[in-house]
């Protein structure tokens, strides 16, 4: 049963994400990494905007994270994706992106992915 409680935020959160997108862009020297977390697990992209193609992805179900996490959902399971989205950057020969946090408040486990990313070297 959809509330109205429920459309509300739904169209809350899509202006959130639209206004973000009107200044974020993502660019082959400097593409757009954003973040989206559900209630279990943690995904990241890595975007080209202007050829619209993924570069990176990584997210807490892959085995290789799934292996280093206690939980999946935790502080740790962020700061972890964090070095993994790094690592897999540096490969890239990418030390600059656009950080879109979507349409998350930036504390918690969005705070410290992107903290984690930014201590492995990666500029935003």
């Amino acid at each position: 049963m959809i509330t109205e409680k429920y459309i509300i935020r739904k169209r809350k959160n899509l202006r959130v994400r639209r206004s973000i997108r009107a200044r974020v862009q993502g660019t082959p020297e400097r593409p757009r990494m954003i973040i989206v977390k559900s209630n279990k697990y943690l995904y990241t992209q890595i975007i080209d905007d202007l050829n619209h193609k993924v570069i990176i992805a990584a997210s807490t179900l892959e085995k290789t994270v799934k292996e280093k996490l206690k939980s999946a959902k935790s502080l740790e399971a962020a700061k972890t994706m964090g070095e993994v989205i790094a690592e897999r950057l540096k490969e890239k020969k990418i030390d600059s992106v656009v950080f879109d946090r979507n349409v998350y408040v930036y504390s918690g486990r969005v705070k410290a992915f992107a903290d984690a990313a930014r201590g492995k070297g990666i500029r935003f």
